[in-house]
C-alpha cells in the first residue's frame, strides 16, 4: 500500500556561490513537488540580483532580518514576521546587515530557475 505521507529528512541541498545555504525540502529539485519549501541562512552583506518572479513567494524570518525591495520600495523584516509577494512582482532580496537571516520559504507554484527571471547584476 502506498503511503499518503512523505517525511524529508534528507533536503537537497541547492549549490550556490554566494554563501547562501538552501536546503530544499520540497519542490522540483528535491521530490518534484508543485510547491516549494526550503529553509535558507543568508549570511551578512548577501544579495540578490533584481527579479519578477512568475509565482508567488511566503518568506518567515526565523532569526536576523531581511530586507525586500519591492517596485522600489524597501521593506525590512525581523524575525518572527512574514511577507508573501505576488508573482510577476520585481523584487530584490538581500542580507546588509551584520548578522545570518535563517529564514522560511515557500513558492507557489515550485521554484524553478527558469520561472524567476534573475537581471543581470
Amino acid at each position: 500500500m502506498a503511503k499518503n505521507y512523505h517525511i524529508q529528512n534528507k533536503p537537497f541541498i541547492v549549490p550556490t556561490n554566494d554563501g547562501k545555504l538552501i536546503e530544499e525540502h520540497f519542490g522540483l529539485a528535491s521530490i518534484n513537488s508543485p510547491v516549494s519549501i526550503a529553509r535558507m541562512v543568508a549570511p551578512p552583506k548577501w544579495s540578490e540580483p533584481f527579479q519578477t518572479p512568475e509565482f508567488e513567494e511566503y518568506t518567515y524570518i526565523i532569526r536576523g532580518k531581511k530586507q525586500f525591495n519591492i517596485d522600489g520600495e524597501v521593506i525590512i523584516l525581523n524575525a518572527g514576521e512574514s511577507i508573501k509577494i505576488e508573482k510577476n512582482v520585481r523584487i530584490q532580496y538581500s542580507n546588509p546587515f551584520d548578522e545570518e537571516c535563517e529564514y522560511i520559504s515557500v513558492c507557489f507554484p515550485a521554484f524553478s530557475i527558469d520561472k524567476v527571471h534573475r537581471e543581470e547584476k
